[in-house]
């Protein structure tokens, strides 16, 4: 009998919710089955089997939440098998360190600790510093080593704290606490991380939003607004392309960048998940469409990748879709602008020689005042109200 225990998912994460078993207990699992899906503050990570053998014990059901290094599943192996057998040999892990789930798997003993890095070199678990991924970004924009603070989360885990305290800044009085909680009550998976880049944003970036509507009166039968959004932004990216860029305080330096990987926020049961559609400007508007409906399908099937969350450069709020005519989104570090899309309006303007009635989308932009003057946020926006008011 042998013991494998919850991996280290990536970037220090401290624990995981089990989405699903992909076997029973009796039933018999190859060396990279897929074992079990699991969701991190990042995505829906399907994890592999180690072993060949019979599944003699699941120690989490779904919906539980499961801590790194804790027993996932007990392996029944077969007598005969040896430390040389090839079923229970170490994983391999790609050149480029970009696998999904890679490891290392321990020939021996009865306790099994998976090493299971997410899209990053192997490290050993002695020499990482844990800390959640928004944690990490707070320590790079303050100038604060990882290694230096005193870890006073579980198992040695830095928390947001523990950071303030290394950087002094005080942060001593206590947040208000809400009687007869539960763990039911916890903020899980995408809520819980929506947390964490949330209060980042807030206590980092410099928010300015401006706000103005575009005139679509002129556009012809049913258009396809989000995909005439999407190419605004990029005429938008062209006109001023500062707005498209990656911003690191600590320099401090803005790095802009040439194509447009676009964050569409995306609403589902479980919260906000935040896939991206890459290099929008080189695609036609069917092939935008036809990616867009991918993504959002997958996403609300909670299929998407981690890797199909991470490196955006700018990110579009479609709220409009639901309710709402203005808003003041926050920006996700280390981007500097999002534009939020209101409710399509009827308004009434001042025509040439009588008032008329014309369609409008409301449009808000944030950007992050550290680096984007008000002229560059404006004329970012001028570039996109003009886009939008053309008839194709």
């Amino acid at each position: 009998m042998i013991t494998f225990n919850l991996p280290d998912l990536g970037e220090g994460l401290p624990e995981a919710e089990i989405v699903s078993w992909h076997v029973k207990e009796g039933e018999r699992i190859e060396l990279d089955q897929p074992l079990l899906s699991v969701e991190t503050a990042k995505a829906v990570v399907e994890v592999p089997s180690p072993y060949s053998g019979i599944v003699a014990r699941l120690h989490a059901r779904p919906g539980d939440t499961v801590e790194t290094g804790k027993p996932l599943v007990d392996f029944d192996l077969p007598a005969e098998v040896s430390s040389s057998d090839t079923s229970r040999a170490p994983r391999a892990e790609p050149a480029s360190g970009e696998g999904m789930v890679v490891g290392h798997m321990a020939t021996s003993g009865e306790e099994l600790v998976d090493q299971a890095i997410l899209g990053r070199h192997r490290r050993t678990f002695r020499d990482r510093v844990r800390a959640a991924p928004a944690v990490r970004i707070l320590a790079k924009r303050l100038g604060v080593e990882l290694s230096s603070c005193n870890a006073s989360g579980r198992h040695g885990l830095i928390n947001v704290d523990d950071v303030l305290a290394r950087a002094n800044i005080n942060n001593s009085t206590p947040a208000p606490t809400v009687a007869g909680l539960t763990d039911e009550d916890r903020l899980r998976g995408t809520r819980k991380a929506m947390s964490s880049s949330m209060s980042l944003s807030r206590d980092q970036i410099a928010m300015c939003t401006v706000f103005d509507d575009a005139d679509i009166q002129s556009w012809h039968g049913r258009a396809d607004i989000t995909v005439r959004i999407i190419r605004s932004i990029v005429a938008g990216a062209k006109a001023e392309p500062g707005l498209n860029a990656l911003f690191d305080a600590s320099v401090p330096a803005r790095k802009i960048i040439d194509k447009v990987h676009l964050a569409i926020a995306v609403d589902t049961d479980g919260g906000l998940i935040v896939p991206v559609l890459r290099d929008v400007g080189s695609q036609s508007a069917e092939q935008v469409r036809a990616s867009l409906n991918n993504l959002k399908e997958r996403t609300r099937n909670r299929t998407i990748t981690a890797e199909e969350m991470r490196d955006y450069t700018f990110t579009l709020s479609n709220f409009g879709t639901m309710a709402g005519r203005y808003a003041t989104p926050l920006v996700t570090p280390p981007t500097v602008a999002i534009l939020a899309v209101g409710k399509v309006q009827r308004d009434v303007i001042a025509g040439a020689t009588s008032p008329e009635i014309h369609m409008r989308l409301p449009l808000s932009l944030t950007f992050d005042h550290r680096c984007i003057t008000g002229g560059e946020a404006c004329r970012f926006l001028g570039a996109v109200i003009a886009d939008l008011a053309k008839a194709v």
